[in-house]
């Protein structure tokens, strides 16, 4: 049985990890433009369980939830106010049915940020020092007090202000108190053994994230599988590999997937004509879009506006605060 919150157990990797479908997911933290931080809120009935990583460090508060989580190969129960700190690369993810108030959703606040940019801050102002504590503590994964979470909670409205720099202020924050909170270190160092976990090794997240940053920007684009390996310095046959292997589909259809996104976000938020979504979406002519959005979302661009008519969609850059990276909206 798997244990508590503080009397955790730890597991035999080549059991916990003996199938080929508990190979982690890459993630690819979009940050945003203009932003060097980026807070994801998640709302959902429940948290399935998404094996995945991404190079970045990610602080996340969940609420009225309860089940287990799973960091490298820590497994423990959570509930309430959790908040853990995930080293980079390290596989992770939480799993619940339960709500603890079953009238309202399970919900997360995640905060992504880079180390490279947290040392930098550190550097050049030694008032952010802690945040190299943080970072050298949190090495393993860090699981915080239940006092600790409850005053995480505290700084939720600010996290998910539509300002990005009360984001970033409220973020640095939040971190620099963590730093010499009390907490509890999750992963074994065999957690980080890349051949047992099947994480991306040498410069595979990087090379991945100069051919993902290139289609975040340019996907309204004619964007050639050619200019995406020079971008990532791969051949183009190595690179649509690592899109499949990390990413779970080619490079043809991550960039379908991209634009379907942004297609469908104008779809709700503007009164524009199909035509043009089409066009700013990346898509030669409206026949393709209509065939490419219908295979995808199982319905046409007009009906899926039609559903969202009335609903009020908030402000764009608060609308990205609800919105996943593409690379694991697949593996809902």
């Amino acid at each position: 049985m798997l244990a508590s919150i503080g009397h955790k157990k730890r597991y035999n990797l080549d059991n916990l990890f003996a199938h080929s479908d508990m190979k982690p997911a890459y993630e690819h933290v979009e940050m945003g433009t203009g932003c060097s931080i980026r807070v994801y809120h998640r709302k959902l009935a429940r948290i399935p369980f998404e094996w995945h990583h991404h190079p970045e460090y990610e602080l996340t508060l969940t609420m009225n939830s309860r089940g287990k989580r799973y960091i490298g190969d820590s497994v423990a129960d959570y509930e309430g106010n959790d908040l853990v700190l995930v080293p980079p690369d390290l596989p992770h993810t939480w799993a619940s049915n339960k709500s603890i108030d079953a009238a309202a959703p399970q919900a997360a606040i995640v905060i992504w940020f880079s180390g490279d940019w947290a040392r930098r801050i550190a550097d050049c102002c030694p008032e952010y020092e802690p945040l190299r504590t943080l970072l050298r503590r949190g090495a393993s994964g860090l699981a915080f007090s239940s006092e600790a979470g409850l005053a995480a909670s505290q700084h939720v409205e600010a996290l998910l202000s539509t300002s990005p720099r009360q984001r970033l202020s409220a973020a640095l924050d939040l971190l620099c108190e963590l730093a010499g909170s009390d907490a509890t270190p999750l992963a074994s160092p065999a957690a980080f053994n890349q051949e047992r976990v099947g994480r991306p090794s040498g410069h595979e997240p990087e090379r991945l994230n100069r051919a993902l940053s290139v289609i975040d920007a340019r996907f309204a684009e004619r964007l050639t599988l050619h200019e995406l390996a020079e971008a990532a310095t791969l051949s183009e046959r190595t690179l649509n590999r690592y899109f499949v292997q990390h990413l779970g589909e080619s490079v043809g259809k991550y960039l379908n997937r991209v634009r379907i996104g942004h297609a469908c976000r104008m779809l709700v938020t503007t009164s524009w004509p199909i035509s043009v979504i089409a066009s700013r979406s990346g898509f030669p002519n409206v026949a393709n879009f209509n065939r490419q959005f219908r295979v995808m979302k199982q319905t046409t661009p007009a009906a899926y506006r039609e559903a969202f008519a009335g609903t009020n969609p908030e402000p764009d850059d608060a609308l990205s605060l609800e919105t996943r990276s593409p690379s694991l909206e697949k593996h809902h």
